[in-house]
């Protein structure tokens, strides 16, 4: 039965794309972008500067705002939960919450995260929440680079790259003001106001807010959370469930003239550290969180040296934090209030590019860079670390206990340089070629090249073959962090991890084929196969009793297929649609040793198909409705014997419904409303961890709704 539906999703995705298409270019001026306008929109991520995407070297996809408006992705975790080949859990991981697989590969660690081609994830590449604090309200287009990246970004462009793009201000002032609010205490609210503060300055700020208590779960998966006892407490003195999350952001562009670009960029994000946890392994607190704040200021600088040669010099800065607030009250911390944690990062950089343009047909680009590193990691502290303090001299010891805390400080730096080549042969043919070094003092260097042709057999069709390498550098996060508790008289209570500052990176080899097909101007079908080889996977390992460290030793495979047809028709009368798509299958493998038994990839499901439609009345209505069918998802519990089947949760179909009404108040104001979970179903994420103590499926949220106004000025 399961494996009929997949084939069947397939098919009427096939039937769809195989409707009358003719009557488009009927009703083009009626639709925010045409699909061809849609199609030759410049992308810059590809290659670091503006082609078509038919053209560019790789399988890249492009979401416009009149997209993110209709479809309502307010955040990054609203679209990576509707993009072909991504497996989304939400709310499943305590200091993460989401998680994902992109074509594969497991954790927002591999998915390098730009705004405008800088920086904008966790500086020193540890795992970071990306839920609603990934605001989308200041972007003009999300460019979504499938495949390694690393011959041009370095680390941890290892799965992919999203880069959210904005825009210069323009000549007259202008902007739009939005609040929102909706079930279980859903507020949310964004501002973006731009202008000009001289003849050649521009300016552009923005900030978002949004909080949820979320539903009690409880009332909705009685047997999940049913009380028990734990902690000292009774199943009847034991608290409801709460899930409350918050996020806000603030955003910065200041352009001199065409030379000069400053950014800044600020996310926030608060969840429960008891999140994914089971009833009897945390007590459900709502002054128990996770907060974490990343702040990112850049400047760009252009100048051209002569008519063929350009020059972009790049500096950037950026801080990641927990609050030294955020603790854990849990089975590992005995259910005292002692599971305090904290962590920092800091990246500097400078970037220096030089783009050449030889002739028409050949262009190179090459770019040298440097980066310095800082980062604190502790384990459980009895009491919030100070800030005002160094890491020696927080003066902390294990409750009950003589033994220190250790807190491990790291300070390193790395240099980069690549060369890229890019050659249009004749009209049917071009080809990329590049390669970059990365040196970290750490452990050394890693060097990736990236290979690639596009052909163009015949008119609308387009062929691209990919072969890159990929790194991801070990993160402070993965070498130095460490927990574990004590016995009054020092000898190890329970598991503890221990450090590991030899850690070296992971890496990996992916084979790509993209054919990119236009038969008809109203239709556009996509389809991308891909196979990974990854080496060197950091995993938890067992080095004793009780003992346990991050080490080099896992093997992954990863192949897939992604099938993505879009297409625009004119229903009659005043009624266009915009439909979309995608069917993705992947097969996951890993291996934790050379010789060990190769197992499922967890946290991915082999088949998902993801539909979608705008239905538009002129320029005024739009209606959306989106639909996910998520095939049986493996979980992180799994049965280390070969051939043993993995848990999986239950396959679901979950849908949701976006209304905008528009120009209204003078073509100023819009109307939404959105319904998520339409058909108010019970269903399950899977959780990335075998541990008993956490929720291998992970009850998700019922029917909420939303309401939003917007006032453009």
């Amino acid at each position: 039965m399961h494996c009929i539906r997949p084939v069947a999703a397939a098919l009427a995705l096939a039937f769809c794309a195989a409707t009358p298409l003719q009557a488009a270019d009927d009703v083009s001026p009626l639709l925010p972008l045409s699909l061809d306008e849609l199609i030759a929109t410049p992308v810059t991520t590809a290659s670091r500067r503006a082609e078509a995407r038919e053209q560019t070297p790789a399988h890249i996809m492009v979401i416009t705002r009149e997209q993110m408006r209709n479809r309502r992705y307010k955040n990054l975790a609203d679209l990576l939960e509707d993009l072909p080949g991504v497996d989304f859990q939400r709310g499943t991981r305590s200091s993460q919450y989401n998680n994902f697989a992109f074509q594969g590969h497991l954790g927002n660690n591999k998915l390098l995260i730009l705004l405008d081609g800088v920086r904008i994830d966790h500086p020193a590449g540890g795992k970071i929440p990306i839920a609603e604090n990934f605001s989308l309200y200041f972007a003009k287009q999300v460019e979504v680079l499938y495949g390694p990246a690393a011959a041009l970004y370095g680390a941890d462009a290892f799965a992919g790259v999203i880069n959210i793009i904005t825009e210069k201000a323009g000549d007259q002032t202008a902007g739009k003001i939005a609040l929102g609010a909706g079930s279980y205490g859903s507020l949310e609210g964004d501002f973006l106001a731009s202008g000009k503060l001289g003849e050649s300055l521009g300016i552009t700020v923005g900030a978002h807010y949004q909080k949820s208590d979320r539903a009690p779960l409880d009332d909705y998966y009685p047997n999940e959370f049913r009380k028990v006892a734990a902690g000292g407490k009774s199943a009847e003195q034991r608290e409801n469930y709460v899930g409350e999350i918050s996020s806000q952001s603030q955003y910065a562009r200041l352009d001199a003239g065409e030379r000069l670009s400053v950014g800044f960029y600020r996310n926030r994000f608060r969840s429960l550290t008891s999140t994914g946890d089971r009833p009897s392994a945390a007590f459900y607190l709502a002054d128990a969180f996770w907060d974490t704040t990343i702040d990112t200021l850049s400047a760009k600088y252009r100048f051209d040296i002569n008519p063929s040669l350009s020059s972009e010099t790049v500096v950037d800065y950026s801080r990641y934090e927990v609050d030294p607030h955020s603790r854990y009250v849990n089975v590992f911390t005995d259910f005292k209030d002692h599971g305090y944690d904290y962590s920092y990062g800091r990246r500097m950089g400078i970037e220096q590019n030089l783009n050449w343009q030889a002739n028409d047909a050949h262009s190179v680009l090459a770019g040298l860079g440097y980066r310095n590193y800082h980062a604190i990691e502790t384990p459980d502290l009895p009491s919030p670390y100070d800030t005002a303090k160094s890491p020696g001299n927080q003066g902390l010891f294990y409750p009950n206990t003589s033994v220190p805390v250790e807190i491990n400080e790291a300070r390193y730096h790395s240099w980069s340089g690549y060369l890229q080549w890019q050659a249009q042969w004749n009209s049917r043919i071009s080809t990329v070629a590049g390669l970059r070094h990365d040196w970290y003092s750490t452990y050394g260097g890693s060097t990736n090249p990236r290979l690639g042709i596009v052909l163009q057999p015949s008119q609308g069709n387009f062929i691209k073959l990919l072969y890159g390498e990929a790194f991801r550098a070990p993160s402070p996060e993965e070498s130095y962090g460490a927990f574990g508790s004590y016995n009054p008289d020092g000898s190890r209570k329970g598991t503890h991890r221990i450090t590991n500052p030899g850690l070296e990176p992971e890496k990996s080899k992916t084979w790509s084929v993209t054919w990119d097909w236009r038969p008809t101007r109203g239709f556009n079908l996509v389809t991308n196969a891909y196979l990974t080889r990854a080496s060197q996977i950091i995993i938890t390992r067992t080095i004793a009793s009780n003992l346990e460290t991050k080490e080099n030793s896992g093997n992954d495979r990863y192949q897939g297929i992604d099938i993505m047809p879009q297409w625009q028709v004119h229903l009659g009368g005043p009624w266009t649609a915009d439909l979309w798509g995608s069917y993705s299958y992947v097969k996951g493998r890993f291996r934790e040793t050379e010789s060990g038994p190769e197992l499922r990839q967890v946290n991915i499901t082999a088949h998902k198909v993801k539909l979608g439609v705008t239905l538009r009345y002129q320029d005024w209505l739009t209606i959306t409705p989106r639909l996910q069918w998520i095939g049986d998802t493996s979980t992180g519990a799994i049965n280390r014997v070969q051939n043993d089947r993995i848990k999986e949760t239950d396959a679901y179909t979950q849908a949701s419904l976006h209304v905008g009404v528009h120009k209204l108040a003078g073509e100023r104001l819009s109307l939404y409303f959105d319904v998520y979970n339409l058909f108010d179903s019970r269903y399950y994420a899977a959780h990335t961890s075998s541990s008993s103590a956490v929720m291998q499926a992970m009850p998700q949220q019922p029917r909420t709704f939303m309401g939003t106004v917007e006032y453009r000025f």
